[in-house]
């Protein structure tokens, strides 16, 4: 594989929160987590490598999902701390979160197919609330409510 030149595949903050459609203070949160790493040069300024771009899609389209930051960086734990992640280390993470995600599609596929009778309910705790009280695990504590004093 072909190596790039070196000074050609960093990018200033600004650059990095443009082509990702992000602010520069998004990069800053995202690296105070470790989900993205930057270098210093020799002035102290910050730079981005490019594969950072792709990270920083990965994260948001993740979020958009609803996974949380948490579980993000785990799975971006996973990938290589020095070169460029491989397509087998992207399907290695969509393989772990192959069921997870299938669960969330069949919870909204069953909420969309069901919207119109839950605006609105207020039931909580009864046992055909599959959303805000699934199997009835608030009736195991007795009747009543039980989230709202």
């Amino acid at each position: 594989m072909p190596q790039l030149d070196p000074d050609l595949t960093w990018l200033k903050p600004g650059q990095v929160a443009e082509r990702a459609g992000v602010a520069v203070s998004a990069l800053h949160y995202y690296e105070s987590l470790g989900l993205i790493r930057s270098r210093r040069t020799a002035g102290n300024r910050r730079e981005y490598r490019r594969d950072t771009l792709r990270i920083i899609a990965f994260i948001r389209t993740a979020q958009r999902l609803g996974v949380s930051l948490d579980r993000i960086k785990e799975a971006l734990d996973q990938l290589p701390r020095e070169g460029l992640p491989a397509k087998r280390d992207w399907a290695r993470i969509s393989r772990q979160w192959y069921d997870e995600l299938s669960g969330r599609i069949e919870e909204m596929t069953a909420l969309r197919d069901r919207f119109s009778s839950c605006i609105g309910c207020g039931c909580l705790s009864l046992t055909a609330c599959p959303y805000s009280n699934p199997d009835d695990v608030l009736g195991l504590e007795g009747t009543g409510a039980r989230r709202f004093p």
